[in-house]
């Protein structure tokens, strides 16, 4: 192979259409960085970078919604203790951060994907059920449990009503069309009616909802999530990092886990 033969196989071998580089020159999609900075926000760039175009600003400011809403929920979710216990062993934050973000999963933080699903599932289904309402009931009758709505802590999730508000208004401004809206209120309604109780829908229901209306897809989606989640990773693990604690474990120090293995024993001569 000619040495341009060698220059070419390697530049194509990790050949890209997300940035330009060259010296003195980095372009995202196209669009030169110093035309970005200072015009976009962070959303916006996400947005290019995931999607190939800018959003436009109702489009933005949707998304924008929907990852300030997954930010946080608390010490007590296993992704943000395991960061703030990672801190006070002595890594980086970038190991901190790397230890939470690597707990979310199919388990925690998996919902809002399996949750668009579920609605692409129930959307897929209404032109040969004939209705919503019938594509719907045939969809729940498959499935015993719903992710994205109900809450284990919550009776209802303070995130549901302005995050679906922000979709209403999207849909009547002719920014979305509303069809995951639809299908993800009429699941609540028959939720309820089952269980005889309102079961609304949660944060990862709102923002399946949203990411659904965005175009997104569900796998793209939980890394929206994780990178909207990240933010709180991180400050959890930086607030941690300041307390001075060191070897920070999961239940204070007092506390011992309960045994429940055999009685001490001697063992076999």
């Amino acid at each position: 192979m000619t040495v341009d033969g060698e220059r070419h196989e390697a530049a194509a071998y990790w050949a890209t259409n997300l940035v330009r580089i060259q010296p003195g020159e980095i372009a995202l999609r196209g669009y030169p960085i110093e035309d970005l900075i200072g015009r976009f926000s962070f959303v916006d760039i996400a947005w290019l970078m995931v999607r190939g175009q800018l959003p436009t600003q109702p489009e933005s400011r949707l998304l924008e919604a929907a990852l300030t809403a997954a930010v946080d929920h608390g010490p007590q979710a296993p992704s943000i203790a395991a960061a703030r216990m990672a801190a006070t062993c002595g890594v980086g934050l970038n190991n901190a951060m790397a230890t939470g973000v690597n707990l979310l999963g199919d388990v925690h933080g998996g919902a809002g994907q399996q949750c668009m699903e579920v609605l692409q599932t129930v959307r897929d289904r209404v032109p040969a059920a004939g209705s919503l309402e019938t594509a719907v009931e045939r969809v729940l009758a498959e499935h015993r449990y719903v992710p994205g709505f109900g809450h284990r802590f919550h009776p209802r999730d303070p995130r549901r009503d302005p995050l679906l508000g922000l979709v209403e208004q999207a849909r009547d401004d002719g920014v979305v069309a509303g069809e995951h809206l639809a299908a993800a209120v009429e699941l609540e309604r028959q939720l309820a009616r089952k269980s005889n109780k309102p079961i609304p829908m949660n944060i990862d229901g709102a923002t399946a909802v949203i990411y659904g209306e965005l175009g997104f897809t569900p796998e793209l989606a939980r890394g929206l999530f994780v990178l909207s989640r990240s933010v709180g990773i991180l400050a959890h693990a930086w607030e941690e990092r300041q307390s001075g604690t060191r070897i920070k474990g999961p239940v204070p120090r007092s506390v011992l886990a309960d045994y429940t293995g055999p009685d001490l024993r001697e063992p076999p001569r």
